[in-house]
């Protein structure tokens, strides 16, 4: 027999975007059921991605810095040889994201939000059907909030299946390959591969555009490509995959030649897509924007009372932006006046080294000449000295308006520069203007002094360059 349930607010993905409005809406006294019928509670971003692939990326580090104390030594300290059991990293790995698991599941039970785990079907814009492991339950909601996520993109002449995996296969393997072919040279693919490069797999990369990181500029993308030439990653830049079997992949090169390509693994990380399909979205009637639900400032969808966030809702496709909106709907559903609205959503590459991006960028100012410009390297800076993090052309750089001297865009690529992804994020959103970094004494030693010394530099007097 078919249970029913009436609720407030009915929210479908477990992801950042869901779990989050959940906890919002909770503590705003809004009844709330939330659906998990994906990854888990966490969805795509703790379970197999951004958390478990930065625990990779950290091993991988840590395995190469015992490497290169191996034989001569580095900076006085020595090593036997290391080896790697990956079943026990990926282990690790797990254990963290299951702490993660019950923390989100704790906090959802804090704010009295009824988690079901099950695969929910929408007969119309406000009522689902959700087969649960006790049987089917009928869900009718005033609000509902779309947050089913995203999934990797197949290609159809390199299905998923067997030695050909996604970044969620890659995340578990129990082995090292011995050798690795990336499809797609974008951060998801680059991010493990440089890892797997780091833990000894021999690695190539397969990628369309003529280079890596095709939506960055080159300068921030220079120092990912020479760290990749010089750990002998094999590069094959506008080129095409084609079919793979009998431990070979197809591939064209970019003067049109044929090239097989040896592989244990081929890892295919050509973009993602919307989850869209397989829970009755065609039955809701809302708008759609291309393969995204489209919305408005308000995260609503043309349908009454129906909201979208996070993936769903179009790039950029990441786990905070969703996590905002969930913040965003679950207030307008409480009644207070929100809009979503950011300056700036902040995009990192956990390459090596790191990639930040907030605002504007030089492709985006192109041609203007009103804007100003200024870069400080790494390698001026005592803390990048200090940790080994300014050998690899890693820099600061600020865009700002001549008129005003507001800031329109902030990046950084080097070591550890991740870190200063809110910083960066925080000067946008708060509308600061050069003279407001300048005026901010900086913490020395740290690598945000060269945030400072670019906006000095700016201004036409950076004191260490």
């Amino acid at each position: 027999m078919t249970q029913t349930l009436k609720t407030k607010v009915l929210i479908i993905g477990a992801g950042t975007g869901g779990y989050v409005a959940g906890i919002r809406c909770g503590q705003l006294g809004l009844d709330t059921v939330l659906v998990d019928g994906g990854d888990g509670l966490g969805g795509t971003c703790l379970n197999v991605g951004c958390i478990p692939s930065k625990a990779i990326i950290h091993a991988a580090s840590k395995f190469e810095t015992v490497s290169k104390a191996a034989g001569e030594g580095t900076l006085g300290i020595t090593a036997s040889e290391p080896a790697i059991d990956l079943s026990k990293t990926v282990a690790w790995k797990d254990g963290i994201v299951r702490k993660l698991n019950n923390g989100v599941a704790a906090l959802l039970k804090k704010a009295k939000v009824k988690v079901i785990k099950g695969w929910a079907t929408f007969e119309d814009a406000k009522t689902c059907r959700v087969e649960t492991a006790d049987g089917p339950i009928t869900i009718t909601a005033e609000h509902v909030i779309l947050a089913t996520g995203s999934e990797p993109v197949e290609l159809p002449f390199l299905p998923f299946g067997g030695d050909v995996i996604s970044s969620t296969e890659a995340l578990s393997l129990d082995a090292v390959p011995g050798k690795l072919v990336v499809v797609g040279g974008g951060y998801i693919g680059l991010e493990l591969g440089i890892a797997y490069r780091k833990l000894g797999a021999q690695v190539a990369i397969v990628e369309m555009a003529e280079r890596i990181l095709p939506l960055y500029d080159k300068a921030l993308t220079d120092p990912v490509m020479k760290w990749l030439t010089d750990h002998g990653v094999e590069m094959h830049l506008g080129a095409r995959a084609g079919g793979f079997g009998d431990g070979k992949l197809s591939i064209t090169t970019k003067d049109g030649e044929p090239l097989s390509l040896d592989a244990d693994k081929v890892l295919v990380t050509v973009g993602r897509r919307p989850r869209t399909k397989g829970w009755g979205l065609e039955n809701m009637g809302v708008a759609m924007a291309g393969p995204f639900v489209k919305t408005d400032d308000r995260c609503a969808t043309s349908m009454r009372n129906v909201w979208a966030v996070g993936d769903l809702t179009g790039e950029p496709m990441l786990a905070h932006k969703g996590s905002a909106q969930g913040e965003v709907v679950a207030e307008i559903i409480a009644g207070h006046d929100r809009r979503f609205d950011p300056v700036t959503i902040a995009a990192v590459c956990f390459t090596e080294p790191e990639i930040v991006s907030a605002g504007l960028g030089p492709l985006d100012v192109a041609g203007r000449d009103d804007v100003i410009t200024a870069v400080f390297p790494l390698a001026a800076i005592g803390r990048a000295l200090a940790i080994e993090a300014a050998e690899d052309g890693g820099f600061v750089r600020v865009l700002a308006s001549k008129d005003d001297h507001r800031l329109l865009g902030v990046q950084a690529v080097g070591q550890h520069v991740a870190e200063l992804s809110n910083s960066f994020a925080q000067m946008l959103e708060m509308g600061a203007v050069l003279e407001d970094v300048a005026g901010i004494i900086h913490v020395h030693p740290t690598l945000s002094e060269a945030f400072h010394e670019a906006s000095l530099r700016a201004l036409g007097h950076a004191i260490h360059i």
